[in-house]
């Protein structure tokens, strides 16, 4: 079974300086917003829905960053293939409203502690996506 994912890396400007979101998911640990494409949708538009539902942001697309691939297993259908594609989105409108559903919080951060959060509590596979997204956006986080 093959399951496609979208989200984003999403940053603002406040005051100046630069700002990344992350959300912490259900299971503690530090990601990006992102979730299952619906029924015709582009992958492009199910990566803004899926931030606007599980962050309250709404933004618009700059760039592609990557696509990610990983199994996991489901009790019911067994291995499924996961394809996630990451863009960097820029803010646009709407107030941090975590989905709770979903999600336990989500929050914004320099880049530098983004950059900490994500090494000390995030999955592996999103950080050369958020590196990515640095380096797109003219920075370098420390990576000591």
């Amino acid at each position: 079974m093959k399951e496609i994912s979208a989200g984003g890396v999403v940053y603002r400007k406040r005051e100046g300086k630069l700002e990344l979101q992350l959300i912490q998911d259900r299971y503690g640990k530090i990601s990006l917003p992102k979730g299952k494409m619906e029924p015709g949708e582009t992958i492009e538009e199910t990566a803004l829905r899926e931030i606007w539902e599980e962050t309250g942001i709404r933004g618009r697309i700059v760039s592609k960053l990557d696509t990610i691939h990983y199994q996991y297993a489901l009790p019911q259908t067994g291995t499924v293939d996961k394809e996630v594609h990451y863009y960097l989105v820029e803010a646009e409108t709407g107030d941090l409203q975590a989905q709770i559903e979903e999600i336990r919080s989500v929050d914004w951060f320099s880049p530098q502690e983004a950059w900490v959060k994500q090494k000390g509590s995030g999955y592996d596979n999103n950080d050369h996506i958020l590196l990515k997204a640095c380096e797109e956006l003219g920075i370098q986080p420390d990576q000591q």
